[in-house]
Order: structure tokens, then sequence, then C-alpha cells
């Protein structure tokens, strides 16, 4: 007989990773990273579903509310039920008549439908005895566009010529498996450039990454011009000529302020210039695309849901397509995006500095090269080193790649450890500080 789910769980966990500026940027100079979870209980003791969601501290409690008011939604849902269609279990959440109007598909609501879908998929992983990139890529082109939700995206690509793409890129299915297996997938480091770290510490931290086999870097900028110049000049300085500058500027800037910006730190080579301004002004960024090239543009990590990214993609606003596995309404909405962004033949390159981010995209990428791109060429995942010993599931990067992991699921789960001592505000860890 089908598990059923029998309980929807949700806590506050939040890191003090303000202490040292981990995660620092110019729009955010005092991060706590900070998740609020889901967990899904079922009739199986064995069997459990856990996802999340990302914030950076103050606010968090309110995610964990959106998560708890879907418990309407998916307590007493049989996982058989919701696997012969997941397109339409995801309706059924993104969809809500009541819970869409603190939306639609966006924002607050919108998260939680992410940590709520994404426990969902772990469930399903788990019970089929696999990581979850294997669980996708064994998903057959029918079933895979079945879990998507073409609503408002079928302009660009339509469920037909979905199909017909991935029936087109299963014969090499098997052989990318085994490359990624084998090799893993390439990423980039963010850890050596949070903005609230001195010269010193950048240094440090640019060397050791380099000694660890890292080549690809990105550091924060949009503090000041002369801040930015020196920061470049810093980085540049430390990996040499032959690595690859992405540089980050977290929404901070206009329009015409980015271009500007742009035009002194063109001279460190940076592969991209990331969020260069609001993540909803779409014809903004197809300006500085135009203007800043041949620097690529990268954003997608506040992009609220897929007809944003459709927008993107279709007024070439963007040469590398971020996604965020907490932002986006969880694995459906991520297959949509990955078909969007296959169709307009842009390289995703995920979202992954925070608590938790890495643990999810190294999934979707993977999947993405397996069964929907075919393509590693310009393609990178983000890697930020903080807070991955929180987690049940070990996270493993060597050599600047992400190695697929193998325990069946998403592997976000939180080690009971961190859970009692990080929940907030009656964690050990917070309870000193509020008292203090």
């Amino acid at each position: 007989m089908s598990q059923r789910i029998t309980a929807l769980q949700s806590r506050d966990l939040r890191f003090p990773t303000s202490d040292f500026a981990h995660g620092s940027d110019a729009m955010n100079p005092d991060p706590d990273y900070s998740a609020a979870t889901a967990v899904l209980l079922t009739d199986d003791d064995t069997l459990t579903g856990h996802g999340m969601t990302f914030t950076i501290g103050r606010g968090n409690e309110i995610c964990v509310q959106a998560i708890r008011a879907f418990e309407r939604l998916v307590v007493g849902r049989y996982l058989d039920e919701i696997e012969s269609d997941l397109g339409a279990f995801w309706r059924s959440l993104a969809g809500d008549s009541q819970l869409r109007w603190l939306g639609p598909e966006k924002g607050v609501i919108h998260l939680a439908t992410a940590a709520v879908v994404n426990a969902v998929w772990d469930l399903l992983a788990r019970r089929a005895g696999k990581p979850l990139w294997k669980y996708m890529a064994d998903m057959s082109p029918e079933a895979v566009v079945r879990a998507v939700d073409f609503r408002h995206i079928s302009d660009a690509v339509s469920p037909e010529a979905a199909r017909e793409f991935l029936e087109a890129q299963s014969a090499g299915r098997s052989q990318r498996e085994a490359e990624l297996v084998r090799d893993g997938y390439p990423a980039y480091v963010t850890s050596a450039g949070w903005l609230g770290y001195d010269e010193a510490t950048i240094r440090r931290l640019c060397r050791e990454a380099i000694t660890a086999g890292w080549t690809h870097f990105k550091i924060k900028v949009g503090r000041d011009s002369a801040s930015d110049f020196e920061r470049c000049r810093v980085v540049r300085e430390e990996i040499g000529p032959d690595r690859y500058l992405m540089i980050d500027a977290n929404q901070v800037w206009d329009v015409d302020e980015a271009i500007e910006a742009m035009k002194p730190l063109a001279a460190f080579n940076p592969l991209w210039i990331e969020e260069p301004t609001s993540p909803d002004d779409v014809l903004g960024h197809a300006r500085i695309a135009e203007a800043v090239h041949p620097i690529g543009v990268a954003t997608g990590e506040h992009c609220q849901n897929r007809v944003i990214v459709k927008q993107l993609l279709q007024a070439r606003g963007v040469d590398f397509l971020q996604i965020d596995g907490c932002r986006l309404g969880g694995v459906n909405e991520i297959i949509a995006t990955l078909l969007l962004a296959a169709h307009f033949d842009i390289p995703i390159c995920p979202h992954a500095g925070g608590v938790g981010l890495c643990q999810h995209v190294q999934h979707f990428s993977a999947f993405d090269y397996i069964a929907v791109s075919g393509k590693l060429e310009s393609r990178i995942i983000e890697f930020a080193d903080h807070l991955h010993e929180h987690f049940v599931t070990p996270l493993e990067v060597r050599d600047g790649r992400y190695r697929l992991p193998t325990t069946p699921g998403l592997g976000v789960e939180f080690r009971t450890e961190s859970i009692d001592r990080y929940s907030y505000p009656d964690g050990p860890e917070w309870r000193a500080r509020i008292r203090g």
C-alpha cells in the first residue's frame, strides 16, 4: 500500500554568520544564514521528507508560518497519487485559491511552496532509494513534461516542444551520467570574496582556494567605485590572468549606474557581472547586457518564478542564468526553468551562496546535463564553504568540482544537534545572545 503523509513540521533555524561577515554583500552587510525547514512524516516510520527555504535572518519566522499554511494541502495525501501526476500536485499547492493571493507565485508564500514541494520530491527519491538527481534523470521525457506547469510560458516552450527536445537528448543520457559520476560537475568559489572581508583575508582565501584546485572566483562589489576597483585588482593579482573572475553587485545599482560602474572594472576581464540591478527589471538587464558586452550578465537567484525567467531570456537580458533551489517554487518550477534555458541556449549557473543551497543545486545541474541541455560548456555551480557540517548527508567538493551525491533524497536534512542548538529563539546559541 502507498505511504501516506501524516504530518508537516517546520522549524526556524538561524546561524550567526554575521559574526564573521560571511555572506556579506552590498545589499546585505550582516546576514545570519537561516533556514525555514519543512519535514514531512508518513505512516512509514522509516520514511520522512525534508525541504527548506533560505533566508538571512529576520523574517525567517514568517517563512515557517507560511510553510505550516500548506498543511491542509499535503497531509493525508498518498505518495503514489502524487507521483502519478507531479504537475497536478504542484498546481494544487501553487494554485491554491486562497494561498496564491499572497503571491501569486512570488514572495514568502512561494519560498514556502519550494520548501514543501522539495520535501515531497525528497520523499519520492528516498522511497526509490535514489539521490534526487538520479531519480529525476531516470524519469521518462513524458513524466518530466507532466511535472511542469506550462501556464504563462507555453508561448516560449510548449509541452510538445519540450517532450521532443527531451526525447532527442535521451540517446546520450547514460554516457553523460557516467561522465559526471567519474569527473564531477565544475564549480566556482564565492567564499573568498565576501564584501566584509579585508584585503589580507581575501588574499589568504584566494591562495588557499588555488591550492585546493579552484579556477573560478567570484567576489562582491557595489560599495563604491574605488573599493570595487581595488577589490578586483587584489583578486586578479592573486589568481593571475588565466583563472576566471566573476563579480556580483547584488542588485545595488540603477541601470545607468551599473553601465558606468562596469567601465573601469572591465580592465580586470570579468566573466560576468551578477545581479547588476533589480531582479524584476527585465528591460534594464537587457540594456546592461548590450552595454557591457562582451562581459556577460548573470542573474536569476531572485527571479521569483518561471515567467520572469522567460522574459529575461526573451529580452536577451541574461547570458548566464542562475537558478535558486528555494526561490523558485521547488523542483517542478526548476524543471520548467531548465527547459526554458535549454530552448534559448543559455547556460545554467546556479546560485548557492547560502545555507543548504549547495545541497540543492548539485542535483539540478546534474539533471540538466544528463537529461535536458546535454551541455557543460560555460556551466558552473556556485560553492560557498559555510555550514555544510550541519547536514546529515555530507557534501563533497574536490578540485573545484562537485562530486555527485549517492545518498537517497535531496540531502537537506539537518542534524539533530544542529536543530537543537540553532533553533530560534529557544536554542542555546540564541538564548545566550538574546539575553546578553
